[in-house]
């Protein structure tokens, strides 16, 4: 198997941190999208919508969506558990990991994608009342992900998942996004630093 990984993009990164994670190595595959390579005839043969990354097993199956990616791989290598544990545990993490996809990352990419000049051609039509529309609720959000931290460590409970993963990266992708995160939420600010230092985060 191999993963075609668009470098330091949000999702393919959302990946590549699982999988340091989990401790496991697997052949890579570069994709320059700084060149469009992700909208090659290689990739699009394995992926129509012309999206990275993409997860290319031995039989020639090929799947794509970062977080169905990292849902193979907790199947075939079940520990550490980044799903959650038991009914209650597993639905906490896909609670959360939704949460800040939609509250928080989704937020902070329409921000870029649609005020970036670098995104211009990209993102046809590139509609920037749309991208500053979403700087605010960005923030918003952050509100919300900074009160429910205060009784917990990481995102979905006192262990660390798929859904800390997906929020370390939105944080991340603010500052090209040129949102700039509220110096008062405390909470934030610790699990933000807690995530940020472990091995993982430099995948």
């Amino acid at each position: 198997m191999k993963l075609f990984d668009g470098g330091r993009a949000p999702n393919p990164r959302r990946v590549r941190v699982y999988l340091a994670e989990k401790g496991i190595e697997i052949p890579i595959e570069p994709v320059d999208m700084g060149e469009l390579g992700h909208k090659s005839d290689e990739i699009t043969r394995r992926n129509p919508l012309q999206r990275l990354p993409v997860l290319e097993l031995d039989d020639g199956t090929c799947l794509t969506e970062s977080i169905a990616i990292c849902r193979y791989f907790e199947e075939t290598h079940p520990e550490p558990p980044l799903f959650g544990t038991g009914a209650l545990g597993r639905a906490r993490v896909e609670m959360w990991n939704r949460r800040l996809e939609f509250g928080l990352l989704q937020p902070v990419a329409a921000a870029f994608r649609h005020t970036h000049p670098a995104m211009a051609t990209w993102e046809v039509p590139q509609v920037a009342e749309w991208g500053e529309i979403n700087r605010p609720k960005a923030l918003e959000f952050l509100k919300l992900f900074d009160a429910h931290l205060a009784g917990s460590r990481f995102a979905a409970g006192d262990a660390y998942s798929v859904a800390d993963i997906t929020g370390m990266i939105a944080m991340d992708f603010m500052k090209p996004a040129k949102i700039t995160p509220p110096q008062d939420l405390i909470n934030v600010g610790r699990w933000y630093a807690e995530v940020s230092a472990r091995p993982s985060a430099k995948a």
